[in-house]
């Protein structure tokens, strides 16, 4: 021990390497110690990781869904409830998304999407299980979908009723395994289309969104709705378009326009409810919600095993000054100050915070990875919150080690050389 205080930086580090040493000889009470600060610390750091990556990865896919639209969706009924329902509405329909575009405030556009019963789906050079869907031109910029290769739909196709496709990513592996589709021809049932363009893949990481279904169009064989119904066939009663997507202007009037339409809707379909309202914009704080509160959970399980690591480390502190009152009372009677002594013992209780800390680090990316692994979630890093963590393990443990620290120092020097 060292009663005198540090002229240079060789004093310094002497002066820590004797707080390492005093902490390395109880080894098990300064493990038990640090168990508390490595669960408390490692929590944190999960917990950021883990809310951090689900929230990037939740606005990746509702992106898939587009923030600023609303989605309306036929539902589906047996075929006495459907006969019934079209006694009194036609379904869901293109002239149902030209009314919503006229009539809800902010909305810019829409794109309508109808999906055929598909028995076949093959080219020259391979067969697939691709299912076929009829959309307007607009379809892959509201649907936030990119062409990888080729062209998108047009409103030309649609005027033409062209017999042209534009394949799903996994679609075009599967019918031209090759890799060049665009140019090629496809068969879909019955009819022959030529394939302008193939979609770029994706990679969402959940087939599903808030109960949504997300990546179908990764399989599906897309022509201009003008020409699937004039090639394919429906059945009676059959809504004309199964969805539809509207564009609104400003994310801040979703909510407004969101009534709108479910009310032009309601009036338009005679108050039957066949059809469903998707806000993507909704499911995203929906989600955020429930990661808020799965983080507060974690934050309290956190701050209870920083606050155990806390008492932890003033029971070390505490027993080390019992111990060890006869080498205080010597370094007292030498001529060591209060705050020499004080300052002795908040290094070696810093250097438990950081040994925590650092360990804490470590044993929360590990959790992290784990968590992420057994749930199919994302993993992401911000250093803020690492920092902020590691800082806080710091001052809880200097908070904690004060007092042992100022019992040690108030010892009589007379009565602690005294002690057995």
């Amino acid at each position: 021990m060292t009663r005198t205080a540090p002229t240079d930086w060789r004093a310094h580090l002497g002066l820590w390497r004797e707080a390492l040493d005093e902490l390395s000889r109880r080894k098990l009470r300064t493990g038990l110690t640090l168990l508390g600060l490595i669960f408390g610390i490692g929590a944190i750091v999960a917990m950021q990781a883990v809310g951090e990556g689900s929230k990037r990865e939740a606005l990746k896919l509702v992106q898939g869904l587009g923030l600023n639209n609303l989605i309306v969706e036929a539902r589906s009924f047996d075929a006495d409830t459907l006969r019934e329902n079209r006694s009194r509405s036609l379904g869901l329909g293109v002239a149902d998304a030209r009314a919503a575009l006229a009539t809800v405030p902010g909305a810019q556009e829409f794109a309508a999407e109808k999906r055929i019963k598909t028995h076949a789906a093959f080219s020259a050079s391979g067969a697939g299980d691709a299912q076929i869907s009829g959309v307007t031109p607009g379809y892959f910029e509201l649907a936030a979908l990119t062409v990888g290769e080729g062209r998108a739909l047009t409103p030309a196709d649609e005027d033409a009723l062209a017999a042209v496709v534009v394949l799903g990513y996994q679609a075009a592996r599967a019918l031209f395994p090759d890799g060049k589709a665009a140019g090629q021809a496809v068969k879909l049932n019955h009819a022959w289309f030529e394939v302008v363009g193939v979609l770029a893949d994706r990679d969402l990481s959940a087939d599903k969104f808030e109960g949504v279904q997300l990546g179908l169009e990764s399989n599906r064989a897309f022509v201009p709705l003008s020409t699937a119904r004039a090639r394919f066939r429906f059945q009676p009663m059959e809504d004309e378009v199964d969805r539809f997507w509207l564009r609104i202007d400003d994310p801040a009037r979703i909510a407004v326009a969101a009534r709108v339409a479910d009310a032009v809707l309601d009036q338009r379909h005679g108050g039957i409810e066949d059809t469903s309202l998707v806000v993507p914009a909704q499911l995203y704080r929906q989600h955020q919600e429930t990661q808020r509160i799965f983080q507060i959970v974690m934050a309290a399980i956190a701050g209870v095993s920083l606050l155990v690591g806390g008492i932890g480390i003033m029971n070390i502190m505490l027993a080390n000054v019992l111990e060890r009152r006869r080498e205080i009372g010597l370094l007292r009677a030498l001529g060591a100050r209060q705050r020499d002594v004080i300052a002795q013992f908040l290094r070696e209780t810093f250097v438990i915070c950081v040994l925590g800390a650092l360990l804490g680090v470590l044993f929360g990316a590990l959790l992290a990875y784990l968590i992420a692994t057994g749930a199919g979630w994302q993993v992401a890093w911000a250093p803020l919150p690492i920092f902020l963590a590691t800082a806080l393990c710091a001052l809880i443990g200097l908070a904690f080690g004060v007092y042992p620290a100022r019992q040690a120092a108030q010892l009589d020097p007379i009565a602690a050389l005294r002690a057995e």
